[in-house]
């Protein structure tokens, strides 16, 4: 088996990647793995960490190797934790997944030193039920002292810095046992994530909710919608600055995002959107809209 390292050429506005090939006899492929490498202040003591082996190729070693490289590149870049993309751990019915029995890659990475950190449900909401009379009801309930602004693409220039400030609002949100702190955020950075989403084909949807007395915004709901118009559309964040909540903002926003894009994008069929099961509000906010669990991951966390 040998094992080829690449890097990605160009670095996105918050994160580059690199990764690691391995091939068997003939450059047949086994397995990949990649590392991605937040630069953003805030996330610069961890990194992110994926491995994909070919299932015909499966406890051979493949993946095993292809870790230990990407754990030796975490540690020589002074990374203290390495976090892995979620790992599905079932339905959305049953018992707590943390401390409980794994399979498949959740063996794998317990055997390797990881532990489950951060349980999440995702939920799909099919635009069938957009056209629902009680959606468009949350959507025009009266705010009184806020109003909603919407747009494509990235920000307008007045309102990029109170919208850059309301990234705050995702600073306390629940992560439980994750090693993740608050990242800092200005306007060039929320700039660069929205111009790399149009670089890559697809359309990122803003709605936010404006304190009308002084015209700042206090929470945003962000998704992005594939190019072609098709297929199912992915929630970014939701996030209500402390001092703005219990109000029901983000209600209000999903529920005028849902309608956004049932309008605008009439070729989506469906809402995804993850939320860590310990975040109470925000799946409240989502059974209120409709949203329909489909099953249940963990995120795993090295301390290296």
């Amino acid at each position: 088996m040998q094992i080829s390292a690449w890097r990605e050429p160009e670095a996105g506005p918050s994160s580059y990647r690199l990764a690691w090939v391995a091939t068997g006899e003939g450059g047949h492929p086994l397995g990949i793995a990649y590392l991605r490498v937040p630069t953003a202040v805030g996330t610069l003591h961890r990194a992110e960490v994926e491995v994909q082996v070919h299932p015909a190729e499966r406890q051979r070693g493949a993946g095993s190797a292809l870790l230990d490289k990407a754990v030796e590149a975490a540690r020589k870049l002074g990374r203290r934790t390495l976090i892995t993309g979620p790992v599905t751990a079932g339905p959305v019915t049953g018992g707590p997944v943390a401390g409980g029995p794994v399979a498949g890659d959740a063996s794998f990475l317990i055997a390797r030193g990881f532990r489950p950190v951060l349980n999440l449900t995702f939920s799909r909401l099919p635009m069938a039920r957009a056209g629902d009379p009680r959606l468009a009801a949350l959507a025009g309930e009266p705010h009184p002292g806020y109003r909603l602004n919407s747009w494509e693409g990235t920000v307008a220039g007045d309102l990029a810095p109170t919208f850059a400030a309301s990234r705050r609002a995702m600073d306390d949100m629940p992560m439980d046992e994750a090693d993740v702190a608050a990242e800092e955020w200005d306007v060039d950075r929320v700039r660069a994530i929205a111009a790399a989403v149009t670089e890559r084909g697809d359309i990122l949807c803003t709605v936010a909710a404006m304190h009308e007395p002084d015209g700042a915004i206090v929470g945003f709901t962000e998704l992005v919608v594939p190019g072609d118009g098709t297929g199912d559309a992915q929630h970014y964040g939701t996030g209500v600055l402390p001092g703005h909540r219990g109000r029901g903002l983000a209600r209000w926003m999903k529920a005028t995002a849902v309608l956004h894009v049932r309008d605008a994008h009439p070729g989506i069929e469906g809402l995804l959107t993850d939320t860590a099961e310990s975040n109470v509000a925000m799946r409240r906010v989502n059974d209120d809209l409709g949203y329909e669990p489909t099953h249940r991951s963990v995120l795993y966390q090295l301390d290296l």
